[in-house]
């Protein structure tokens, strides 16, 4: 099958990536939570793992790197863990459900929030609408450093250097970003950093983390067993244990790690001028065919990430996915892509769209037959 279904969960994944899955669950044994050499020998893999995301992303201090289950567990944390009754918070007009559903249920108990509008290549005004969202009570900023439908790209670090200006923390959520588009938190104005670890970091699913680039620290999502203290009722104030409770993911988190290891080794300005590169084709041929709805102007190295949503006119866009994997062996995603916001913003809340998302082993042999196949339909 072509898998242009990248913006879910990368697929194939790499070989260094299986094979590290494959010894971590060879290993046997829990991390921290025994004195036996493979206890310790798990602990230290967890440890070399935490380290190695830390310096991918420019992170002062391993032990600000949480691993969690995905980005929107790591969203949760610091939306429900900085955020109490009068509080008031910022989201974008592009926002996943990841954002969008736990700052609605905050609502209900007295947090406010204020949506402002993402101006597809106008950083300026979008700027301007962020600023002018913030009032007394703003304690938190939360938005996607790029659209998950759309492909669109916000100003994210001016955004957060704007915020600090005003006192306001920032969290970022780096599930469609992280592994394409270079971030370094030594000199970014990013408090925390939610990133997927199955997307373009190409982990296995069931993971994420979250780097905290902060001295204020969240309240934590769970408490349990972390291996440390046990003797104390309470949880543990330290890093990372206060938000690592239970047994960890151990075979993701090193699986995790080699996918870092792999983007590293691909180069995160190649993989994604690479991906850029086959959606502009696609943009370009689609553009073509008058039956062809593309909703973005054409994406650009600076203002876009490899993400596009299009539909066929007068078909719906389930259809449109169901015909192009039983009939071309081709995976897309249809619908809403858990973002009614974005889709809100782009009039298609009723209509969803038809999204390809390509990764590093797409080809344009790939792209073609989409583009063929799209031909064919209408």
């Amino acid at each position: 099958m072509i898998y242009l279904d990248n913006g879910a969960t990368t697929f194939p994944k790499p070989n260094i990536v299986t094979n590290s899955v494959n010894t971590a669950l060879k290993s046997g044994a829990n991390p921290g939570r025994a004195g036996h050499r493979l206890a310790l020998k798990a602990s230290e893999m967890v440890y070399n793992a935490r380290s190695n995301a830390a310096d991918f992303f420019g992170a002062n201090n391993p032990s600000n790197v949480i691993f969690t289950l995905n980005c929107t567990e790591a969203l949760n944390v610091v939306i429900k863990g900085s955020l109490n009754k009068g509080d008031h918070v910022i989201i974008s007009s592009l926002e996943h459900n990841a954002v969008l559903r736990p700052i609605e249920k905050l609502r209900k108990s007295g947090v406010s929030y204020t949506v402002a509008d993402v101006i597809e290549n106008d950083n300026e005004k979008t700027l301007s609408n962020f600023r002018s969202a913030i009032n007394e009570n703003t304690r938190l900023l939360v938005c996607t450093y790029a659209s998950n439908v759309f492909g669109i790209k916000l100003p994210v670090e001016r955004i957060c250097a704007m915020c600090h200006q005003y006192g306001i923390l920032t969290c970022i959520d780096c599930a469609q970003t992280a592994g394409l588009v270079d971030i370094n938190l030594t000199n970014s104005s990013i408090d925390y950093l939610c990133a997927a670890g199955h997307k373009g970091l190409y982990g296995p699913m069931g993971t994420g983390m979250l780097i905290i680039n902060t001295d204020t620290i969240p309240d934590s999502l769970t408490e349990g067993g972390t291996g440390s203290n046990s003797a104390n009722y309470n949880q543990p104030e330290v890093l990372p244990d206060k938000f690592e409770s239970g047994t960890p993911n151990f075979s993701g988190i090193i699986g995790l790690s080699a996918g870092i290891n792999f983007v590293r080794n691909m180069g995160v300005n190649n993989l994604y001028k690479r991906e850029m590169s086959l959606i502009n084709y696609a943009y370009n041929e689609l553009s073509k065919n008058p039956n062809v709805i593309l909703y973005t102007q054409k994406p650009d190295n600076y203002n876009y990430m490899p993400v596009l949503s299009f539909n066929i006119k007068d078909i719906d866009c389930e259809t449109v996915s169901e015909i192009l994997s039983s009939k071309y062996n081709i995976a897309v995603r249809s619908g809403l892509h858990c973002a009614p916001l974005a889709h809100k913003s782009f009039n298609t809340l009723d209509t969803g769209t038809v999204r390809v998302v390509p990764a590093a082993f797409t080809t344009k042999s790939d792209i073609k037959a989409l583009i063929n196949a799209v031909h064919k339909i209408k």
